[in-house]
């Protein structure tokens, strides 16, 4: 796409580009009201204002700061937090801002280093992408610079946030599987990693007992170590007949460990995951899953930091985004089985 000038504007109006630019620059020599209508038109042609002047006039550097703990992206680099990154770039470039993203390590955050976006001011805002702990958000949130969470929450936290209907997307999906005929179903997750984890496995908890069926402790299944490290998970002596995964990355490691072990997916076993992602679709079968609104949920934690930098005390609390069931090949009705 085009990258609009400011001669483009000015050919739109017939107006000088020096003109233009006193308007943009909220400069002397153009009316109000001319000043209005090439800002207006400047808006509707996509133009890019210089931010570096912009910022050094407002006391702005028109960037955001995307914080994310490595264990989100290292090794496979993570499908899921990689696009929903993407999409807050996207999301702030619609407002003239910028993504400034900071990889944080784990010991960084336990001994509680500020990040360097921080200490060096280089930005208006944070956005925390992923989990993190209670003592780290709060040493960011103690900086008084506006922070909102994206994908996660604590209730010990006192921070706008942004998440997916995890509760609901795992009921739903738990669900789907029950209307399958299955009665014995399993979850493969550590609900004491991450409050999406533990929200994914209260709506498979739900739909079991809602349904009159058994949650059996041997049967939830841990994939991950406590610094968020993939481990080999351990099959039940007695399997049930499908599982609900946390995620696509863990539902396509499972699979893989399922085959490995002698198991048919979904033949004897049927597995589904959560959030839509790329393995989701490279996944043999392909699955069954929760489609997680990346977009809408970018969009506003991004409406949210700006509202904050601009001096809105409002707060949204904690936002839920909904998602939708996909349903693909990774599940089969039950009574193809007998």
């Amino acid at each position: 796409m085009k990258n609009i000038t400011m001669k483009d504007i000015a050919d739109r109006l017939n107006v000088s580009t020096v003109t233009v630019s006193k308007a943009l620059s909220d400069k002397d020599g153009v009316s109000d009201e001319l000043r209005e209508r090439i800002k207006n038109i400047a808006e509707e042609m996509g133009y890019r204002y210089n931010t570096l002047a912009k910022g050094m006039k407002e006391g702005r550097s028109y960037n955001i700061g995307i914080i994310i703990a490595d264990l989100f992206i290292r090794d496979d680099g993570d499908a899921f937090y990689l696009k929903m990154y993407q999409s807050v770039v996207k999301a702030l470039s619609r407002v003239n801002y910028y993504g400034i993203m900071e990889i944080i390590s784990t010991d960084w955050e336990k001994r509680l280093m500020i990040p360097n976006t921080l200490s060096n001011n280089k930005v208006d805002g944070i956005i925390i992408l992923g989990q993190m702990s209670v003592d780290y958000v709060n040493l960011i949130k103690n900086t008084s610079m506006p922070v909102v969470l994206l994908d996660f929450y604590d209730e010990l936290l006192d921070v706008d946030s942004v998440i997916s209907d995890s509760f609901y997307g795992s009921y739903k999906v738990t669900n789907h599987l029950i209307s399958q005929g299955h009665k014995e179903i399993g979850f493969v997750g550590n609900i004491f990693s991450t409050s999406s984890i533990l929200d994914r496995y209260l709506g498979y908890f739900k739909a079991l007992l809602s349904s009159g069926l058994a949650v059996r402790d041997d049967w939830v299944l841990n994939d991950r170590s406590e610094d968020g490290d993939y481990i080999e998970v351990k099959l039940p002596v007695r399997m049930p007949t499908a599982f609900v995964c946390n995620n696509d990355a863990v539902a396509y490691l499972f699979i893989n460990k399922l085959k490995r072990s002698g198991y048919r997916v979904p033949g004897e076993i049927s597995v589904v995951g959560f959030d839509n992602d790329i393995f989701a679709t490279i996944s043999v079968p392909k699955l069954t899953t929760v489609e997680v609104d990346v977009d809408t949920m970018s969009e506003t934690a991004v409406d949210a930091v700006i509202r904050k930098i601009s001096g809105d005390k409002h707060a949204i609390g904690r936002k839920v985004i909904s998602g939708k069931l996909i349903i693909r090949d990774s599940v089969v009705n039950i009574a193809q089985l007998k």
